[in-house]
């Protein structure tokens, strides 16, 4: 079978046993059949790579209900706290809500602590809540390379409300604005003076802004909204129905959550008329869709018997100043056309 037929038979296949049990638990929301659903799109062998396409297939019409979130921020902007503290509320007023945490892996080792359980005690004690913790094994972006998949799963499951907590590594955290219907940004009260180093790239595909830790120091967090504001005034919206709002919060006192929700509701009150909620989530799944194209081919490239065979020595070529980058990229790229 090769790459193009893959997905293809994958559709085609009729479910094992084994997997429709799989699907059946997990439409019948039950957590462990939800955690074994996820643990098998995360794996990387090619046989259950195969299983999780036709178990995501089967699960396809049951998804796209929740209401998506991305919540990022800089380390320390008590992302979990704030997380853990909108679930309760959000389980109170009678929804169930599932939370993809992603925790960063070494560089060295490769892993990770995944301590999002321990931080979100509260939570993770509610039948309404499930927790996914997942490594980001080297994958850009703030985000896990199967989070698109597992929120699908998530939804299928019969959750409400689905929240992906980015890693939380500052900027170049834009990947999970692609695959969610709004994106939060969660600052400090202190943070004015680092506003006009990081005013491009998260900041500009911002729809919220909440400067958390308020009850810290109040008039720091009136200075820093006010800023954040200024800032925010300068910057194209990506939205024309949609100015992004900036808001006060302290997770721990339970202050500014109801107020939290409440403008997300408003967001998706704005852009459900036009026609905009749902083109942007057809947009995401046409990029999600190129986005494995383009991991598919290096999968690809790297596993073709001629690239195998001469990738050392080239790699060896260009690391002693013989050859090219170019040079030895193109070589290595045209034996994909033999």
């Amino acid at each position: 079978m090769n790459l193009h037929e893959a997905p293809l038979a994958a559709q085609a296949q009729s479910l094992s046993p084994v997997d429709q049990a799989l699907v059946d638990g997990v439409l019948a929301g039950q957590r462990r059949a939800l955690a074994k659903a996820i643990t098998l799109i995360e794996s990387t062998r090619s046989d259950h790579q195969q299983r999780a396409q036709q178990v995501l297939n089967a699960l396809l019409p049951s998804t796209g209900r929740a209401i998506r979130v991305g919540i990022s921020g800089v380390p320390g902007a008590g992302k979990s706290t704030f997380i853990e503290a909108l679930g309760v509320w959000l389980i109170e007023q009678g929804k169930k809500l599932a939370v993809l945490a992603v925790d960063p892996s070494s560089s060295v080792s490769g892993g990770s602590i995944l301590g999002d359980k321990t931080r979100m005690e509260q939570l993770c004690q509610r039948e309404e809540a499930f927790i996914r913790p997942t490594p980001s094994s080297g994958s850009l972006g703030g985000v896990a390379e199967k989070s698109r998949e597992a929120m699908l799963l998530c939804e299928a499951a019969g959750f409400d409300v689905i929240i992906i907590e980015t890693v939380g590594v500052g900027q170049s955290e834009t990947t999970v604005a692609g695959m969610v219907d709004i994106f939060c940004l969660l600052q400090l009260p202190n943070a004015g003076d680092d506003l006009q180093a990081i005013k491009k790239g998260i900041v500009e595909i911002a729809d919220l802004v909440v400067i958390n830790k308020a009850d810290i120091d109040r008039n720091a967090t009136a200075v820093t909204r006010a800023q954040w504001r200024n800032a925010l005034h300068m910057l194209r919206p990506v939205s024309p129905n949609w100015s992004p709002l900036v808001m006060t919060a302290s997770a721990l006192h339970k202050e500014g959550i109801p107020e939290f929700w409440e403008a997300i509701e408003k967001y998706r009150s704005a852009l459900t008329p036009t026609g905009e909620f749902a083109a942007k989530r057809q947009h995401q799944a046409l990029s999600w869709m190129w986005q494995l194209i383009d991991f598919g081919l290096r999968q690809h490239f790297r596993h073709h018997p001629r690239v195998q065979a001469n990738l050392p020595a080239l790699t060896q070529s260009v690391e002693q100043g013989h050859t090219t980058p170019a040079a030895a990229a193109y070589a290595l790229l045209d034996y994909l056309k033999h």
